[in-house]
């Protein structure tokens, strides 16, 4: 009778089997199984890693350990349950950012009404340049809330940095909620609202670079695009529905009313909407990319700036692509309504009404735009956002402010936001696409929030500096040079769109003997793609191959004389 063949001694560096796994099939390979995951039990495998990218980007070298990298991969499950897993991962990253950009916005739809009640004078404009300043202030937080959460999420996971975030806004909407009048305090309620937007602004800037990163990781690689445009979907719709609540409130309270008080119900609603979202992160599952950086041990490095300076090319993109993109944003955005009113001369109500269509009508446009990058590569987009951008930005303005009625209004904004989707669409993608998974969360919200602090945050402020100097033009041209010099980014930089983000994309891009993709066509729970488990008939195939070579090895070995 022969022997059986000795069993393979587990590869240097395999994790050791569970103590409660459940014990292989009969036929099954002998490869150690990994630890179950939280959301599936994946096995663990080596492959080779990929070579060094190419100008192109086709993989991210950053992301190899070593020349043999161990990839985590998940075991097929339920569809049912996958779908559930996926839709899951997708609302609660979006519905989270939702609620966080709804309180952000909402300080700047109602400024107009509270304007009043924090600042005394008889100068309208000066109240709102008072206000707006206070909105401007706020984003000086954005990279100290960018540095600090976005290490967090590097060190910690992009689910704990988002949970975070989202305690934080829920604290600032309530101190802007119960911040006491001018007449009740003095300056002391323009502080309490000074206070509010500074953690606002640090809770912004932590909760951009985690959802981006979450959700451009928790998608499947062909559809990053895709998964990533839905950050500025539920950024546009937290702006919706804080303009809808205005738009309520213009029609169900008289103007004393909501100058008085009724500014305070849209903020209490968003610490509301905050704990039932605080839950809903609670119970998010982390991504596929975290979780093999996870499995190599503690990190030292993870989230630091001197690993960030290690990739201040990358960074120095990040500021330069969001430059043009940020200022165009929130010119069509929140400037949009004061424009209208204060030089168009269009009144509160019809003005509110062209925001919120405008905002509709983009918000159904990201994703399509965002489909469209995974097909035809992230930069044609961007080129054509800054081209439109930096030709159309004062003839689009120009017009805007002798529009006195609905239908023109709004067809001249529609204009601007399509031109601007190019930018918003993908620029989460783009920029998580630039980093390793090490420091790819810091990567995206230290630059971004800089640049969103020195340009986005005061775009607003000096459109109104130039107003009340009598040369309100001048913004136009200030907003075209802006995209301008995005526009030069966009035509250097490398397109992103086929960069892997973890090892097991890495992987796919050279496949070994034993690996087959995973068919993944939409947002995965665990973040990259997976790989498919072998059928059991592949699994009896093997094994009975294995069984055959190792008795004709025997037989060999007796026939030589071997004992």
């Amino acid at each position: 009778m022969s022997s059986p063949a000795p069993t393979p001694t587990p590869p240097t560096g395999s994790p050791t089997p569970s103590p409660h796994a459940t014990p292989p099939a009969a036929g099954a390979t002998d490869e150690p199984q990994a630890p179950p995951a939280t959301h599936a039990s994946p096995a663990t495998h080596t492959v080779r890693a990929a070579e060094p990218a190419n100008p192109a980007g086709t993989a991210n070298p950053a992301n190899r350990a070593d020349p043999v990298s161990p990839v985590r991969t998940a075991k097929p499950v339920d569809a049912a349950e996958e779908r559930r897993q996926r839709r899951f991962a997708l609302i609660g990253g979006s519905l989270g950012n939702l609620v966080e950009w709804y309180d952000w916005f909402i300080y700047a739809s109602f400024a107009i009404y509270f304007a009043d009640s924090f600042f005394p004078g008889d100068n309208p404009t000066t109240k709102l340049m008072n206000t707006a300043g206070i909105f401007a202030v706020g984003f000086l937080m954005r990279p100290v809330g960018g540095w600090v959460l976005g290490r967090a999420a590097d060190r910690h996971g992009r689910k704990s940095a988002l949970t975070l975030t989202v305690t934080m806004m829920s604290v600032a909407a309530l101190l802007i909620a119960i911040a006491p009048t001018y007449d009740q305090a003095g300056y002391g309620g323009a502080l309490v609202l000074l206070l509010a937007r500074l953690l606002q602004g640090m809770s912004i800037g932590g909760e951009y670079a985690a959802s981006a990163t979450y959700l451009t990781e928790a998608s499947a690689r062909h559809r990053r695009g895709l998964g990533s445009s839905f950050q500025y979907v539920s950024m546009t719709c937290g702006q919706l529905l804080g303009l809808g609540i205005l738009i309520t409130l213009q029609h169900t309270l008289t103007k004393g009313q909501l100058e008085s008080w009724g500014w305070r119900i849209p903020f209490l609603l968003g610490t509301v909407f905050a704990v039932v979202v605080y839950w809903l992160r609670r119970r998010l599952t982390e991504t596929q990319a975290f979780q093999e950086k996870s499995v190599d041990g503690p990190d030292d490095g993870a989230g630091t700036l001197k690993v960030l300076w290690q990739h201040r090319r990358q960074a120095g993109l990040v500021m330069a692509l969001t430059l043009g993109g940020t200022v165009a944003y929130y010119t069509y955005t929140t400037y949009l309504t004061k424009y209208l009113i204060g030089s168009a001369g269009m009144p509160k109500n019809t003005a509110t009404l062209v925001s919120f269509t405008a905002l509709a009508v983009f918000a159904v446009l990201q994703p399509f735009a965002g489909a469209l990058s995974d097909r035809i590569g992230r930069r044609p987009l961007l080129i054509t956002f800054a081209v439109g951008c930096t030709v159309g930005t004062y003839p689009i303005m120009t017009a805007l402010g002798s529009a006195s009625s609905y239908w023109p209004a709004l067809g001249l904004s529609l204009i601007a936001l399509v031109v601007v989707t190019g930018y918003t669409s993908i620029n989460a993608a783009v920029k998580a696409e630039l980093f390793p998974t090490r420091v790819r969360a810091l990567g995206v919200a230290l630059p971004y929030a800089i640049a969103n602090a020195l340009f986005g945050g005061t775009a607003e402020y000096v459109a109104l500096w130039f107003k009340n100097s009598g040369h309100e033009s001048m913004f136009f041209w200030y907003v075209s040079g802006c995209a301008l010099v995005s526009l030069v980014t966009y035509l250097l930089m490398p397109d992103t769109r086929n960069v892997a983000l973890s090892r097991a994309e890495e992987a796919a891009d050279d496949p070994s003997p034993t690996e087959t993709s995973h068919p993944a066509d939409a947002l995965a729970p665990g973040g990259a793609a997976t790989t498919a488990a072998p059928t059991a008939e592949a699994v009896a195939t093997e094994a009975a191959t294995a069984e055959a070579k190792a008795k004709a090895e025997i037989g060999g070995l007796r026939s030589a004389g071997a004992p």
